[in-house]
């Protein structure tokens, strides 16, 4: 339980980081124009070294979130990963922004949250779905493959939450796919329709978060993205996977999770962290009173 509970504060702290690489390679990265997605997004980032860097964090993140989700529950693991944006808000610091009273609150409500999700948790197993299941996962996979695409060519108003949705929808099926996966072996893996459910899914989340952030403003998509990931297979680990808490602790599960995913949703602007610009004196101009949009 205290080891799952670690794998899942290590998986928040590697997303963290690599969201803070990866937005400043997406904006970096050139806008070819034109309406909807365009996949050939990921391959213009992949050029931008921050983003590789991030790409091995997320590698990292993954492998611990998965090792977590396998002892702890759907619930707890999902409000961990929205809590990375905590870890995103400190580690914007090293671009000059400054965290206010406000932002600082959110992050103490954060941690308070994840304590008492942590406390709260009863120790899960793999639970064991049949291919039915599996193969629904599949499926929904390519239902929000298909909601993505048209979702990118709405106007502007829509397409952005549209994307963040539809972006935090696949990470949370990536978590879901991950919790079923009964053994890590290699060749139990290749066997596996959830694996490829994981590539799949996971792949869609980064390019539609990726062309929501480029092109929409990035409170709206994360905030989007942190409802998606964490409410979808949160319900789903209690409804279908056998999720519980500690006898007498629901309510107290239910308090936390709210106050995580809350406090996670106040510090959605920094879902997209961007590099103080430099001034000609070399010293980077006084940051903006936090609070403020950093977008204009």
């Amino acid at each position: 339980m205290v080891w799952g509970f670690l794998c899942a504060l290590l998986s928040a702290v590697a997303y963290g980081v690599a969201s803070v690489m990866q937005a400043v390679a997406a904006k970096a990265a050139p806008d070819k124009g034109g309406a909807g997605v365009d996949p050939r997004l990921l391959l213009r980032v992949l050029k931008q070294w921050k983003f590789v860097v991030g790409l091995v964090l997320d590698g990292l993140g993954f492998v611990a979130q998965i090792a977590a989700l396998h002892v702890l529950p759907l619930f707890l693991v999902q409000a961990t990963q929205a809590a990375s944006l905590a870890v995103t808000a400190v580690a914007v610091r090293v671009f000059g922004v400054r965290l206010g009273a406000r932002e600082w609150t959110a992050v103490g409500v954060v941690v308070a949250g994840l304590a008492l999700l942590g406390s709260s948790a009863e120790s899960e197993g793999s639970s064991e779905v049949g291919l039915g299941f599996r193969l629904a996962l599949a499926g929904a996979a390519v239902v929000l493959g298909i909601a993505g695409l048209l979702v990118g060519r709405a106007g502007d108003r829509i397409r952005t939450a549209g994307l963040g949705l539809v972006a935090g929808l696949s990470f949370g099926l990536v978590a879901v796919a991950g919790r079923v996966i009964p053994s890590l072996a290699p060749l139990d893996l290749l066997r596996d329709p959830a694996l490829y459910v994981v590539a799949v899914a996971g792949a869609l989340a980064m390019l539609f978060f990726a062309t929501a952030l480029q092109r929409g403003g990035v409170t709206t998509a994360t905030a989007m993205m942190v409802l998606g990931e964490t409410v979808m297979p949160s319900l789903i680990g209690v409804l279908l996977l056998g999720d519980r808490t500690r006898p007498g602790f629901a309510v107290v599960a239910l308090i936390g999770f709210v106050l995580a995913v809350a406090a996670a949703l106040a510090l959605a602007r920094f879902g997209e962290p961007e590099p103080a610009v430099v001034s000609a004196g070399g010293q980077p101009p006084e940051a903006e009173p936090a609070g403020r949009d950093a977008r204009r």
